[in-house]
């Protein structure tokens, strides 16, 4: 979860095969990764961080006993912004083949839906989707999308600082994620999935999926590469789905075209937190 706000951008805030593609001989050592993981347990040790995401949902041990409570449901809440990151920032559910080091700053890493798709359904298609200076979206990549909601009076725009507001200093954060496969043909829509309603004067997403499995609910931070190297302050609710939905990749493109959060392309993924000290624990 990253857009520039919450981190280094508001993409860094939760801030998303893969958008690009870092080959083996471009991607960073394994030294480079646990470099940076060293380097976050050096600015958050003994300074009173909050857990932190993103995780292995699989794994429910946690030892950091900072403690928020958690945020209410999405209908009492307003949706203040929609965004996605390439492969998925958590691992568990049907999400747990790595995608690799990636370039050290969260393109080529992440996770990967682990079944398989039909030829068809990787059918190449005639158009550039989600294209950035990191690559384009195609056939069988995964993406994490993020349907982040706030209790302070949110609005729809671009950036994550729209789910704050001048009049409430603390407000509760909650992040709905939905992983998701692409594919060529058939699958969901992905302009209908997201959706917007104002419904009891709330902005909301009614199909929101609700068959994906029993979301793991827990206690974590914003994300994205902005924070591979140092805490996020911010407290969010965490409720992340297990199993994926497959994902018309048109629709996906319709979507980045006209959207009111001005998205554009999917955002690089936060190295996996593993530190027990920068974890709360599952219940």
């Amino acid at each position: 979860m990253l857009k520039t706000f919450f981190g280094t951008s508001v993409t860094a805030m939760f801030v998303s095969s893969c958008v690009f593609a870092a080959s083996d001989e471009h991607a960073v050592s394994d030294q480079i990764i646990a470099e940076q993981r060293s380097a976050l347990a050096a600015a958050t040790n003994g300074m009173g961080y909050g857990p932190q995401s993103p995780r292995d949902i699989n794994a429910p041990a946690g030892a950091n006993h900072r403690a928020f409570n958690t945020a209410p449901v999405v209908n009492k809440m307003a949706l203040c912004d929609i965004h996605f990151h390439e492969n998925a920032e958590h691992k568990g559910g049907l999400f747990t083949t790595f995608a690799g080091n990636g370039d050290g700053h969260g393109y080529g890493t992440g996770f990967r839906y682990d079944g398989v798709l039909a030829e068809a359904e990787l059918a190449p298609i005639s158009m550039t989707v989600g294209a950035s200076e990191h690559g384009d979206l195609e056939p069988g990549d995964t993406i994490e999308i993020h349907f982040v909601y706030s209790t302070a009076q949110a609005t729809l725009g671009s950036g994550l600082g729209t789910c704050l507001s001048d009049a409430t200093g603390n407000p509760q954060l909650r992040v709905e994620a939905v992983v998701a496969v692409l594919v060529s043909q058939g699958g969901a829509d992905f302009t209908k999935m997201a959706h917007i309603e104002e419904i009891n004067g709330l902005n909301q997403v009614p199909n929101l999926p609700a068959d994906l499995g029993e979301p793991v609910v827990y206690g974590g931070s914003t994300t994205g590469p902005g924070y591979n190297e140092k805490g996020s302050p911010f407290q969010v609710t965490w409720s992340v789905r297990p199993d994926v939905v497959k994902l018309n990749i048109v629709s996906v493109d319709a979507w980045l075209k006209d959207n009111p959060f001005k998205e554009d392309h999917a955002h690089g993924v936060r190295n996996l937190v593993t530190n027990p000290d920068l974890l709360s624990q599952i219940n």
